[in-house]
């Protein structure tokens, strides 16, 4: 359990439809607390959102069954793990393969290389955040997993020279 009564894992069953009809004015401060720093206690998160603790702790219990909080989890410099190389890989699918969009990501999240998988509108369906030990890895991970792959029509690869994390957007 961290100090907001949660354990750390990704909440568990699907999200509402519509998180905007279970998210009131305070749950949405708690939320931008949350985003800003996870670490920060109950205690503290109740004093800066203005409401009891008791209250507080409810609440975050609520957002996380709502799926609304997905988890909590430490931001870390992949560089930190010796992973200098970071990528984000656009995939288009085959036509044929509109109908395995759930396996191909089941397949794909589960590779160590990938950080994040975006399903996306536009010319391709899916961006890859990946990140490598160097050029030859991501080379690898993209011939192996997705140029083999028959369910994938299309790679493009842009490299990430410099990742900040927006604050404050919530």
């Amino acid at each position: 359990m961290d100090a907001n009564g949660a354990g750390t894992g990704p909440a568990r069953g699907p999200a509402p439809k519509n998180l905007r009809a279970v998210v009131d004015p305070v749950d949405r401060a708690i939320l931008r607390v949350l985003a800003e720093d996870a670490r920060t206690t109950n205690q503290s998160l109740a004093q800066q959102v203005g409401i009891a603790a008791s209250t507080c702790l409810l609440r975050v219990r609520a957002l996380r069954e709502s799926g609304a909080i997905r988890g909590f989890h430490a931001d870390v410099d992949p560089a930190a793990l010796g992973l200098e190389l970071q990528a984000m890989i656009a995939v288009r699918l085959a036509a044929h393969a509109r109908g395995s969009m759930g396996p191909f990501v089941a397949r794909i999240r589960r590779q160590p290389e990938v950080v994040d998988v975006y399903f996306v509108a536009g010319a391709n369906d899916y961006l890859l955040h990946v990140a490598v030990p160097g050029t030859s890895d991501l080379r690898d991970f993209v011939a192996e997993h997705l140029s083999r792959d028959p369910d994938v029509a299309l790679t493009e690869t842009s490299l990430i020279f410099e990742h900040t994390r927006a604050v404050g957007r919530l």
